[in-house]
């Protein structure tokens, strides 16, 4: 959809996919930073004031995307308080997501971090029933996400399926049980 540095011209929203939000250093490391789901809007700094794309979105699956121009979504926003209170309580969620990110690479080891990414992705805890097969995911996007290699990946990945966390047949089925290894000290 666009890159890091491109103008911030407008808001998107998924309809139906996958978006992969990923910065890059000056030093060329690549970070994801989110993964985005139909209901989710992005690129929404441009009506802050944001002049440039701060990261690159890319498609993870087949998606349907909206985008709406800056101008116009502020005309939106104004008038029809509906649609701002939704989109303050999507953007409130996105911060507050985000402190918890910032948290968890501050403070956890890269297990726990991808134990609580895998949980996230699989929607563990959301009011509807959480989709605990995930969508392809490689290691090294799992790498990316975690702020660690592909190798301490794919070990924690082995170990928690030797204990039972989670299951491969066919793709990832995530379990409760892997909350454990988050709520563990």
């Amino acid at each position: 959809m666009f890159s890091q540095g491109d103008p911030a011209d407008g808001v998107l929203y998924i309809t139906q996919g996958a978006v992969r939000l990923s910065v890059i250093s000056r030093t060329g490391k690549e970070a994801v930073v989110g993964l985005l789901e139909p209901g989710h809007f992005f690129g929404e700094g441009c009506l802050a004031g944001q002049p440039r794309r701060m990261a690159t979105a890319r498609t993870a699956l087949p998606s349907s995307l909206l985008f709406v121009e800056k101008g116009e979504m502020a005309r939106q926003l104004h008038a029809r308080a509906a649609f701002a209170d939704r989109f303050l309580e999507h953007m409130l969620a996105r911060n507050i997501r985000i402190e918890e990110d910032l948290v968890d690479q501050l403070f956890n080891s890269s297990e726990k971090r991808l134990a609580r990414t895998l949980l996230l992705v699989a929607r563990y805890g959301e009011p509807e029933p959480p989709d605990r097969v995930l969508p392809k995911l490689s290691q090294e996007l799992l790498a990316e996400m975690v702020g660690t290699t592909r190798s301490r990946i794919n070990f924690f990945m082995n170990k928690f399926r030797k204990l039972g966390f989670i299951e491969y047949n066919g793709g990832l089925k995530v379990n409760s049980s892997l909350l454990s290894v988050v709520l563990h000290d």
